[in-house]
């Protein structure tokens, strides 16, 4: 059996702002985007990885949920409780450093972690955590 990453789905609050990190800063390509009944889902991807796609969805996806349901999962999505992704880099310094003088939130500079990697991390424009890293090197 032959199981592979796919799709990943990252809740944003605003595209447009999304797609300009994602897009415009991280350098990946937009593949898709689609609305129905007033939601938005826009498909991105590395183009060293043709066969995954991180789709760009609304907090809560369903047009019928109630006002507070909407609310609970803005208020999760703005503390940035509801999802993370991890991108590799061949240079996490170089990368962090290009982030960070387009603005984004840093949480936590390039440092190299006890269990194999050197990371840093950042929070998209919705609040979602962003971590870059390359295993270490020897």
């Amino acid at each position: 059996m032959d199981i592979s990453l796919s799709q990943c789905f990252i809740a944003v609050d605003d595209h447009d702002r999304a797609l300009a990190f994602y897009r415009d800063v991280l350098g990946l390509e937009v593949r898709n985007d689609v609305g129905y009944e007033g939601m938005r889902w826009v498909t991105l991807g590395s183009p060293a990885q043709p066969d995954v796609d991180i789709v760009l969805e609304p907090p809560l996806a369903d047009p019928n949920a109630s006002a507070a349901d909407k609310q609970a999962m803005a208020d999760l999505l703005a503390k940035g409780h509801l999802r993370g992704i991890i991108l590799a880099t061949d240079d996490v310094d170089a990368t962090f450093e290009h982030v960070r003088a387009a603005g984004a939130e840093v949480l936590q500079e390039p440092v190299d972690q006890p269990y194999g990697v050197r990371d840093c991390a950042f929070r998209d424009p919705a609040g979602n955590m962003v971590r870059l890293h390359r295993p270490r090197k020897g």
